[in-house]
């Protein structure tokens, strides 16, 4: 019910705070804390986030500004940037890891049956890595080369429903190919990955364990091929082989036979080559899973435009994973409620809404009604937008 409370209490209402809760006594986070308990760290987080803030002091200004609204919205402490600083440093990034987890299990519940494009009983994953580079002065525990500083976040994505996720963590320096393994394989299931992580003697390891993977081949490749099929070349194929591996190396660590694809896309003209251990499925439909993969990049396009990972709101390990698992805490809370609402606009709609009127006192449906004034001036058709919603 509204009974005059801001869009922001509202938003912040679908967080389940008992599992919360039970997140900060997992890691004692509010052990010894006399203001500004986890949960108000949390919020303060959520509304750097919803509104864009840059920096410590920005958000302490704009919060200030609001006075008593904030202990309606669940903030009853002060806001002052050093006890945020603090909090940032100090508290347990893992849980706020743990609680996302959550948020993204509740998601992933309600987007289950979404469709992905790609007609398949067994589940699909698609892996993918991005980038974030530092300021190796002021993040040298981020150290990747001698003048550079990165991090890496790895994901791994259920491409139905797009929710069922493994979200991690790492240092710039860490391998792709190293992280694969570590997010587990599911029997049955294709993963679908780029050719940073074509590495053989793992592929045949998943080979072994009953998944399947579908993966851009290399150039530099050195193969035989054994077979030739007949492809329906309207549809873009452009050859279907069975090929082994002929390189020294390659040969010893998979031994057995691959399947070759060729395909041009007919958007782009781009001609690509795949690699798959399934000899089952239709040639094209091993082509529409690899283009289904492309809906991870969206998400790592939308997240680092849209979510504040880029200014960093401290410059220790343990501020930035706070800050970046906040982040995707506030992605996923979206989703929810752009499906809990039945919303029809897209995640980045509801944001420049949310970020507009998180302090207005209105329902909420009313904040995202399409023929709300606000929703009406937003130009929507240039913004990226994740399949799915």
């Amino acid at each position: 019910m509204h009974e005059g409370r801001t869009v922001f209490a509202q938003l912040m209402d679908w967080l389940p705070k008992y599992e919360f809760d039970k997140c900060v006594r997992r890691y004692h986070g509010d052990f010894h804390v006399r203001s500004l308990t986890c949960y108000e760290q949390f919020l303060i987080m959520a509304f750097a986030q919803l509104t864009g803030r840059e920096s410590l002091r920005d958000i302490e200004t704009c919060l200030r500004a609001f006075g008593p609204k904030l202990y309606h919205a669940g903030i009853r402490t002060r806001v002052s940037r050093s006890t945020l600083a603090d909090a940032n440093e100090k508290r347990p990034w893992q849980l706020y890891a743990d609680f996302a987890q959550v948020l993204i299990a509740q998601a992933s519940r309600l987007y289950a049956e979404e469709d992905f494009g790609v007609e398949l009983q067994e589940a699909a994953y698609a892996l993918e890595s991005t980038r974030i580079d530092l300021c190796l002065a002021l993040f040298p525990w981020a150290k990747v080369r001698r003048h550079k500083a990165a991090i890496k976040l790895h994901r791994l994505l259920r491409l139905r429903g797009g929710f069922r996720t493994v979200v991690m963590i790492t240092c710039g320096r860490v391998q792709d190919v190293n992280i694969r393994e570590e997010l587990g394989l599911e029997p049955g299931a294709f993963y679908i990955f780029d050719r940073g992580y074509l590495e053989f003697a793992r592929l045949h390891r998943s080979h072994r364990s009953g998944a399947f993977f579908v993966s851009r081949a290399k150039k530099n490749s050195r193969l035989r091929r054994r077979y030739s099929c007949r492809v329906e070349k309207s549809a873009g194929l452009l050859f279907e082989q069975t090929v082994v591996l002929t390189g020294f190396y390659s040969q010893q660590e998979y031994p057995e036979t691959l399947r070759r694809i060729g395909y041009r896309d007919a958007e782009t003209g781009k001609k690509l080559v795949f690699l798959t251990n399934n000899f089952t499925l239709a040639a094209l439909l091993i082509a529409q899973l690899y283009r289904a993969r492309w809906q991870i990049e969206l998400f790592f396009k939308w997240i680092k435009q849209h979510l504040r990972i880029k200014a960093f709101y401290g410059t220790s390990e343990n501020a930035v994973k706070t800050q970046i698992w906040i982040a995707i805490s506030v992605y996923v809370l979206v989703a929810i409620i752009k499906k809990q609402l039945h919303l029809s606009q897209s995640p980045y709609t509801i944001l420049q809404i949310s970020s507009l009127t998180l302090f207005e006192n209105m329902p909420i449906l009313q904040a995202f009604a399409p023929s709300s004034p606000l929703a009406k001036s937003l130009n929507l058709q240039n913004q990226p937008c994740l399949q799915g919603f």
